[in-house]
């Protein structure tokens, strides 16, 4: 989110790089608003990654959601990052075309009759888009994708932005699911809660959304090229703002191990999908970051300050190795990565925004994923009852144990009557009272 980095300078652009390029990823997607300042970030942004000797990718994704595009000369202001970095040598380059893409413009006319005849003629078809200058363009339309095929001269493939995150889960839908088994989110006991993790986690693990868009996409008229599907993958979502300020309050369901089980999901189909994008490095306001808190906030130091995600930072390597290269990686150190939230669903605080929508989706859980070289014994313990023991095989095992107010992080792994991993991180105690809401995530490694 290029608009969370006014006060960076080349060295933090270069230190964001050589960080995420140690963790597996290949590349920024800048994502760009209307803010005047925004275009020296992006050229800082380039020449940082000159600078590292990576071999580091950017590309330009237009923030339709704040840029202007009702004239050609909104158009023409599109244009001109294509053409100020087609040549570059870190530009994304994709079947030899600058790479491009968006969030929304599905509205977009530039002046023009309808949207598509717009972003044709103004952009991916327009003159000065030609030759070296000529786009792959893959956009984030939020559209069905049985109609992709109205934007045959548009598209070169699409961004399934929402796809990181079960989003057709919310409240009344969870409810219409549990009915079945004869319980409600509101109802909720301990004694109900592994029935209700069972009947939501077939959601995270998902992959119809994606499905839609590959069909939608190959439904399209040829043009001689395949074209280009950009799932995505997300840890979290959670946004806290008053209706006088942005008016978004709300959470996705992010719970079942969203961030690694959405990775399996998505290495199961990885033949029918060409490219994945994290959602997101940078975006605090919406509580999906994965890179350090730095930069500037927009206004989301209430819900972030404090809550580190690097975990899944660390986490992200092994997963999108196994995505590039079909094979996953062996694992070299024994680790366990935990995550919360920081106090139980149902707690009432004096937080004049209220509770965000679809909260009751979320469960009182520690999360916790073993990383292990060999079999081992893992035990998880909150401080608050017995720890839970469990003997895990080689490889990436998926655990969790319920929170209860007072209760903190607390991690093992034991072989061979060693402890190998002994982790409680610091700055975790899970609350029945805050003074603000606050669905964000606390994430941990232990290395």
């Amino acid at each position: 989110m290029v608009g969370n980095t006014f006060p960076y300078t080349t060295t933090d652009w270069a230190n964001d790089i050589a960080l995420a390029h140690d963790n597996g990823i290949d590349g920024f997607a800048l994502n760009i608003g209307s803010d005047s300042w925004q275009p020296a970030r992006v050229a800082d942004a380039y020449q940082a990654a000159l600078q590292s000797g990576l071999d580091f990718k950017l590309f330009i994704s237009f923030d339709m959601s704040a840029l202007p595009c009702a004239s050609p000369n909104d158009a023409a202001a599109l244009r001109n990052y294509i053409t100020t970095y087609s040549n570059h040598p870190n530009q994304l380059i994709y079947n030899n075309r600058v790479f491009a893409s968006t969030f929304s413009g599905e509205s977009c006319q530039f002046g023009q009759d309808s949207v598509a005849a717009g972003w044709s003629s103004q952009f991916t078809q327009h003159p000065d888009l030609t030759g070296q200058n000529a786009v792959w363009f893959v956009p984030s339309f939020f559209v069905d994708p049985s109609t992709f095929g109205t934007f045959n001269n548009v598209m070169d493939g699409a961004l399934n932005w929402n796809s990181g995150w079960p989003i057709s889960l919310t409240t009344d839908s969870a409810d219409s699911v549990l009915s079945s088994v004869g319980v409600s989110l509101a109802a909720v006991t301990s004694s109900v809660v592994s029935t209700v993790s069972s009947a939501l986690s077939k959601f995270v693990g998902s992959t119809d959304t994606d499905t839609q868009y590959i069909n939608g996409l190959n439904s399209m008229p040829a043009n001689g090229e395949h074209r280009s599907y950009m799932a995505t993958v997300s840890p979290w979502f959670y946004t806290h703002y008053s209706p006088q300020t942005f008016n978004k309050n709300f959470i996705y369901y992010a719970d079942s191990h969203l961030y690694p089980t959405r990775w399996e999901a998505l290495i199961g189909i990885r033949d029918k999908v060409d490219l994945v994008e994290i959602v997101t490095w940078n975006d605090y306001g919406e509580s999906h970051y994965i890179g350090p808190i730095e930069g500037a906030q927009p206004n989301s130091q209430a819900w972030v300050d404090g809550f580190n995600h690097t975990a899944w930072l660390d986490m992200t390597k092994y997963y999108a190795t196994a995505f590039k290269t079909g094979a996953y990686p062996a694992i070299t150190e024994d680790k366990i990565y935990m995550w919360a939230r920081s106090h139980s669903r149902d707690a009432d605080a004096p937080d004049p925004v209220g509770k965000p929508a679809n909260f009751l989706l979320t469960e009182d859980t520690l999360w916790a994923v073993a990383m292990t070289t060999a079999p081992a014994t893992v035990t998880l313990s909150t401080g608050i009852g017995a720890p839970q023991t469990f003997s895990v095989p080689a490889g990436m095992t998926k655990l969790s144990v319920p929170l209860s107010p007072g209760g903190v992080m607390h991690g093992t792994i034991e072989r061979n009557g060693q402890t190998i991993v002994d982790f409680q991180p610091a700055g975790f105690v899970f609350q029945d009272s805050p003074q603000v809401y606050n669905f964000n995530a606390f994430a941990a490694v232990s290395s």
